[in-house]
């Protein structure tokens, strides 16, 4: 599933990340990229002292924690800590799928989805769209300042060149509490459609259906 969360970070979130990034010093992005990866990733990634990436990792971490429809989709598990990263002139990241175990040297988890939150106004710069190759055809995403887009961590998929001004993003992964993306896909608009009964028609016999098959299903296909 490829689903694009409108205005995830509002403007004072915003206003104190690019402060934030105003202050980072920044690395080749093939620090964090594995073999493959590595040989067609060409951007940057933010550096900051730990209080103020412990600070911007609050920020993102707090906000999908609150965002129903991220958790309805994702149903998350395990994240691995954010990554801010800029893109300028020049710089891209070509085909490739992320890598299926992060960690480090800590614990490790599997990556289910993956997930991009843009930064900048998409008319802050050219070029730059996240390009994802889906069952029905590539699909280009380029969304603005606050918006997020979350996707199959299997898919292949790329930031095309940038050819003007700045792309700022920030990039996590998820292990999900349900593997296989189509069940992911069916218990989330399942889900949408309980949260409805449950508000416009909680003691009808059909929501208490609905809302048993949806408890009985995460439940069956959670491999927690």
């Amino acid at each position: 599933m490829l689903l694009t969360i409108d205005k995830l970070l509002n403007a004072a979130q915003l206003d104190k990340i690019h402060e934030m990034l105003a202050q980072a010093e920044y690395e080749d992005g093939k620090v964090t990229a594995g073999m493959a990866a590595a040989r067609v990733k060409n951007n940057q990634e933010m550096k900051l002292p730990p209080k103020a990436l412990e600070l911007l990792l609050r920020i993102i971490m707090s906000t999908l924690g609150h965002n129903a429809t991220f958790r309805g989709a994702a149903l998350p598990l395990k994240m691995a800590d954010p990554i801010f990263a800029r893109y300028q002139p020049g710089m891209t990241y070509g085909d490739h799928v992320d890598d299926p175990i992060m960690g480090g040297s800590g614990p490790k988890f599997r990556t289910d989805v993956s997930m991009t939150i843009f930064l900048n106004d998409a008319d802050a710069y050219d070029g730059g769209e996240l390009v994802i190759r889906t069952t029905w055809g590539e699909k280009h995403v380029k969304l603005g300042a606050g918006d997020a887009v979350i996707y199959p961590s299997a898919s292949v998929h790329r930031v095309d060149p940038v050819t003007r001004g700045e792309r700022l993003v920030c990039v996590t992964w998820i292990q999900s509490l349900v593997r296989d993306a189509a069940r992911r896909e069916l218990l989330f608009e399942l889900g949408q459609a309980r949260e409805v009964l449950l508000k416009s028609d909680p003691d009808s016999d059909a929501t208490k259906q609905i809302d048993r098959s949806y408890v009985n299903l995460l439940r069956m296909w959670s491999n927690c």
